[in-house]
């Protein structure tokens, strides 16, 4: 297995790099999302950063708070043999998180455990993490988490004891062209499966691909793959904002995926892009998703209310949702 929790960076060219942590509540519409990232543009046009994202989605009350923090890198370390970050006095290791992310409006506070999770799970073929395609890289590296401790948003104490979620880690020289990600660590009538997928596009030099759709997914002890490059160009995956749905199928498995979100759900985001540029980001951790598996003659169908991870990267403007940090 290739060690993915220390840095990536090589120290050459253009990079970004996230690690970040997200739980949701084990029955209700409340999830948290926090993020510590690497940027390091590729012209030297701007400045070498960390970045802290923390975002806290309260459905019932129709509330998202946003924060980012940045920090100049002389501020910041990240550790190439472990997981090892700060940036400014907020920390990451492994099992454990705290610090603050301030904005001109919100500020959240974290101070946050949590436990190993179950076995690392790689969303592309092993043999693509260390290939020059794609440019970006991504690893659930702790599914299944239980997080013990706190958030403090805008003053309000929100204890997260016992919510569940994942550890992750993503980084590339540029970020994909356009995709939809979506994760479930849990759904609601199958607590120990989960779910990671996405759509997207990417770049060949100026040229963008055909949609694809990879996904895997694990239920009663099995783990179902849908990433190789043939079942990816000809898997069936579509979107638009706020909506997303594919079918995919190797062999005798098909697999069919709805998720979906309210616009109140989601909050914007604005990503640097190390080559140039910003590309923008709509962002909620509790939309809904429904998942339909058949293998040979069994099927499963798997929903989860408000447990799902859903995230459109887009470079259009016509979405309708305010960009918060």
């Amino acid at each position: 297995m290739i060690p993915f929790h220390g840095s990536q960076y090589s120290g050459r060219g253009g990079h970004y790099e996230s690690w970040f942590l997200r739980g949701n509540h084990p029955r209700e519409a409340r999830a948290f999302w926090i993020r510590y990232t690497l940027f390091v543009p590729a012209d030297g046009s701007r400045k070498q950063l960390g970045e802290l994202w923390a975002i806290y989605f309260d459905g019932d009350r129709e509330r998202v708070v946003a924060s980012k923090q940045e920090e100049a890198i002389e501020r910041c370390r990240f550790d190439q043999h472990e997981m090892n970050i700060a940036i400014g006095p907020s920390h990451l290791e492994s099992g454990r998180a705290e610090g603050s992310a301030q904005s001109e409006q919100h500020r959240i506070d974290w101070q946050l455990e949590y436990d190993d999770g179950d076995p690392s799970l790689l969303l592309l073929p092993q043999g693509f993490y260390k290939a020059p395609f794609p440019k970006a890289k991504s690893v659930v590296s702790r599914p299944h988490v239980q997080f013990r401790g706190s958030l403090t948003v805008d003053g309000e104490t929100i204890d997260v004891t016992g919510w569940q979620g994942s550890e992750n880690h993503n980084w590339g020289s540029e970020h994909t062209h356009q995709y939809a990600w979506g994760q479930v660590m849990g759904f609601d009538n199958a607590p120990e499966a989960m779910l990671e997928c996405a759509t997207a596009r990417v770049k060949v030099g100026p040229v963008p691909t055909p949609r694809m759709t990879i996904a895997c997914l694990r239920l009663e002890d099995r783990e179902y793959r849908f990433n190789r490059m043939s079942t990816a160009l000809t898997a069936r995956g579509s979107y638009r904002f706020f909506r997303w749905s594919f079918a995919t199928r190797k062999g005798s498995t098909h697999l069919r995926v709805a998720i979906e979100a309210d616009p109140a759900a989601f909050t914007g985001l604005t990503y640097y892009n190390p080559p140039g540029g910003n590309k923008t980001c709509l962002n909620t951790k509790i939309a809904r998703c429904r998942a339909v598996l058949t293998d040979g003659g069994e099927q499963w169908e798997l929903v989860s209310r408000n447990g799902a991870a859903f995230e459109i990267l887009t470079d259009r403007d016509d979405h309708g949702v305010d960009i918060a940090v």
